[in-house]
């Protein structure tokens, strides 16, 4: 047990066996003289989500300004959290142009979506782009949590060769980036994620053995029991109650993960799906998003991107009845039918998306939610995909940051605003205060509480 003199560490690790588990922050492990307002207060988490290929931009941006907007047709699954949502306009990615490069929008998209830096136009291994948010956010927070960040994503691609007219697969595949030579492409198999946060399996092992192991491994809860018990005992009534709940959306998880492994095992021969990653989409991005939330809910890190797709990505929809591939579809010169086609997939983006904030708002932390102590961009470094611009990008902020947002509003910025403003405002938002990302030029106003 990691306990002070009179309440438990906030970085106490559930073990056994080789399993660490990480906790809820629990009444426990707040000081007993600490004032209300100390127990309660919830650290601040940022998230970056990423879309492909960019929006149909009608059917995305509200036509009225302030607190009376409507939400148009793709924005309409997030209606219950109109009140936790900024929608923003006018911002650009001025870097995701060619600027005498030529061909290779999305995978300039890609890089400079968090970087704000226009990257080296090469497929080889002299890749070049820029430091992102999420990573200034990280160095920050590293020495307060197990993990840094947590980068996700939802779709597999290689990170060499040329991957966009001439541009390495690095840009399209990562948009987050530790330095600018170094892309932190995101981890796409849930099992793996599962491990990384909990610690039951040993990846420097070949995958034959890891295979072999995992036949007869045990469920983490089986191998923290003994430690697990000895903790209740020590607990009040309302933290045994949390520990129960925290445990079981664990099993929870897991057993879907291990309901996806058994699913790819029986699939036709040919088809090779790593290990642990769902059939539908849909199952996917749910397990990913769970994942984060439980990396949040334990705070094991506090920043965290997913990337939904990677930037040109080709999947296909069939549960929606889409068999053409996505970036394909949005070079729709108009057609009717590809416009239709693409606001579906924008839709089912955005419904899974709202899904992940009720998951987020059903979650305690602190006084409120983890939705009021979280701030959340979602959007893509692409508006139109048709003409691949890069302007009045398709971009909102979901979460209240802890009371220093004010949410609720459909905001219009100048038009070619960098949309690096942004992030220098969100992280000021969160302590952390850059003297500059990318292309920046200061902050945005309006976006605090008045």
């Amino acid at each position: 047990m990691y306990l002070s003199r009179n309440y438990l560490s906030r970085r106490m690790l559930l073990r056994g066996a080789g399993a660490a588990l990480a906790l809820p922050l629990l009444d426990a492990m707040t000081p007993a003289l600490a004032t209300p307002q100390q127990r309660k207060k919830a650290p601040l988490r940022l998230v970056f989500c990423y879309v492909p290929n960019g929006i149909i931009m009608k059917d995305w941006t509200p036509k009225e300004l302030g607190s009376g907007f409507e939400l148009p047709r793709i924005l309409k699954p997030l209606e219950a959290h109109r009140e936790s949502l900024l929608l923003l306009s006018g911002l650009a990615d001025h870097n995701g142009n060619e600027l005498g490069d030529g061909a290779g929008d999305h995978a300039r998209a890609g890089a400079s979506f968090l970087t704000g830096v226009h990257c080296k136009k090469t497929s080889g291994a002299d890749i070049l782009g820029g430091i992102s948010a999420d990573q200034i956010a990280a160095r920050t927070f590293a020495s307060q949590t197990r993990f840094a960040s947590l980068e996700l994503g939802c779709e597999d691609s290689r990170t060499v060769g040329n991957c966009d007219s001439g541009y390495s697969c690095a840009y399209t595949n990562s948009i987050s980036w530790r330095s600018p030579t170094t892309p932190m492409p995101p981890e796409v198999n849930p099992r793996a994620v599962f491990e990384r946060l909990f610690g039951t399996e040993d990846f420097r092992l070949d995958p034959a053995t890891r295979a072999r192991r995992m036949n007869y491994r045990k469920s983490i809860l089986d191998m923290v029991r003994e430690d697990t018990q000895s903790l209740l005992g020590t607990l009040g009534q309302a933290d045994r109650r949390k520990i129960d709940e925290y445990l079981t959306s664990v099993r929870e998880i897991e057993v879907r993960i291990q309901s996806a492994e058994h699913s790819n095992k029986i699939e036709a021969p040919g088809i090779n799906k790593p290990s642990g990653i769902p059939v539908l989409f849909a199952d996917y991005v749910t397990l990913m998003f769970d994942l984060q939330v439980a990396a949040f809910k334990t705070d094991s890190t506090r920043v965290s991107t997913l990337m939904l797709g990677r930037e040109g990505s080709m999947r296909t929809y069939p549960e929606i009845n889409i068999a053409d591939s996505h970036h394909p579809l949005t070079h729709h010169r108009n057609n009717p039918e590809f416009i239709e086609k693409v606001a579906q997939i924008n839709t089912l983006h955005t419904t899974l998306f709202a899904r992940y904030l009720d998951k987020l708002k059903a979650t305690p932390d602190g006084d409120g939610s983890l939705l009021d102590s979280s701030v959340i961009v979602y959007g893509s470094g692409i508006s139109d995909g048709n003409r691949h611009t890069h302007e009045n990008l398709p971009i909102l902020v979901a979460g209240r940051g802890g009371g220093s947002i004010k949410t609720g509003r459909h905001l219009a910025y100048e038009q070619e605003t960098p949309v690096a403003n942004l992030y220098m405002t969100l992280l000021d938002r969160t302590g952390v205060r850059p003297d500059s990302i990318g292309d920046s030029t200061g902050t945005l106003t309006q976006l605090g509480q008045i």
